[in-house]
């Protein structure tokens, strides 16, 4: 495996750094996520300008065509600045599954959109009661003439109420289906709210909401396999941003122990201190090795040793990004878990990256089936 970056992959990196140092600063953030939508229409304008909302979507409609570490590189830089807007949702989850599993007029219609900013999706999938179980789904789609009616509930829809259009599943007589449907359509009801971290997401009810035949993605009662894989990448997202989360915290708690006094001197000059912060950077350099092993691993072929590598990610990714949380605030004392200062807010990001999509005890249990079945 070969994870060397190339020259441009290089400058995408550093592009990012640089905008999420000079434009996109903490108070910016905190007056954004304080804000009635949760995120910035200005930032993902300057995203889309940057080309990050391209990079990871076709050449032929729009995108950059880059691949899993492109979004690695991006996701990084994002969870370095803890930015908000909906690039998960839209891009890793919404643009993926259509660009996979969509119809070339799909496609056409909704990819270049999403590169140039004019159009954000949400994946509207996980309902009351299902937890992580991703085939657990009550909502219904029943062919209606020439089209579909669909009704149900769907819970947890991250950035739900940013999207124009939702990609919704529903359960057919076929099996499990996919919908593209609009966002301010009759029959859809959102409700808006802020998570703990300051991401949005949303409560979405279907009622008598009725499509045509062209908002079915992909073939009726085969979307299961889709939604996992697009689910597996958002995984492997999630663990690229906790990664560049954890690169801020070590920052910050090291600069803090140069620089904060006890007993005249500066307290990182305390042994017991310095072992405490090699351990936390040990445990993300750790956390990196596997995010990089899962993005590497999103191409294969092999269906199982995709789940493993995704499910192990999560579990190192999710007990690193605990440790390092934990530490940054005990060592900062009273104030890392205050509002004025980053790192409590860091901290409630990596405790929501490690419950989204599936907790370490979700999948250490995959992950330990998973090498069972290996012969």
């Amino acid at each position: 495996m070969n994870f060397n970056f190339s020259e441009e992959q290089q400058q995408l990196r550093d592009t990012l750094d640089r905008y999420v140092r000079k434009d996109y600063g903490f108070e910016k953030r905190r007056g954004i996520i304080n804000g009635n939508d949760g995120w910035s229409r200005e930032v993902w304008a300057q995203l889309a300008d940057l080309g990050v909302l391209a990079v990871g979507l076709p050449e032929e409609y729009g995108g950059l065509g880059g691949g899993p570490f492109d979004t690695l590189l991006v996701m990084e830089a994002l969870g370095r600045g803890m930015v908000v807007e909906p690039y998960l949702a839209t891009v890793v989850l919404g643009a993926g599954l259509v660009a996979r599993a969509g119809s070339e007029a799909q496609k056409a219609d909704l990819l270049p959109a999403v590169a140039g900013g004019d159009l954000r999706l949400a994946l509207a999938h996980y309902e009351r009661g299902s937890r992580y179980d991703l085939a657990r789904i009550q909502t219904t789609a029943r062919r209606d003439g020439d089209g579909w009616v669909l009704d149900g509930h769907k819970s947890v829809v991250m950035h739900g109420a940013a999207a124009d259009r939702l990609l919704v599943s529903a359960r057919t007589q076929g099996g499990i289906s996919l919908f593209l449907v609009d966002a301010q359509a009759a029959g859809i009801t959102r409700h808006d709210t802020p998570a703990q971290d300051g991401h949005r997401v949303a409560e979405v009810a279907l009622k008598g909401l009725r499509v045509g035949n062209d908002a079915l993605v992909g073939a009726e009662g085969a979307a299961l396999p889709q939604i996992e894989l697009a689910l597996d990448h958002a995984i492997a997202a999630l663990c690229a941003e906790a990664v560049g989360a954890m690169g801020s915290l070590i920052e910050a708690t090291v600069g803090y122990l140069k620089t904060r006094k006890q007993f005249g001197v500066p307290i990182g000059s305390f042994q017991a201190l310095q072992h405490r912060a090699v351990e936390m950077y040990l445990h993300a350099e750790q956390a990196r090795s596997m995010s990089y092993l899962a993005a590497d691993k999103l191409g294969a072929s092999d269906v199982a040793e995709r789940r493993r590598a995704i499910s192990g990610a999560k579990v190192l990714v999710g007990n690193a990004a605990r440790y390092v949380g934990q530490q940054a605030v005990q060592l900062h004392g009273g104030i890392g878990v205050t509002d004025e200062l980053a790192v409590g807010h860091y901290f409630k990001r990596l405790t929501m990256i490690t419950l989204l999509l599936g907790d370490v005890d979700h999948h250490l249990a995959l992950f330990s089936e998973a090498m069972g079945d290996l012969p």
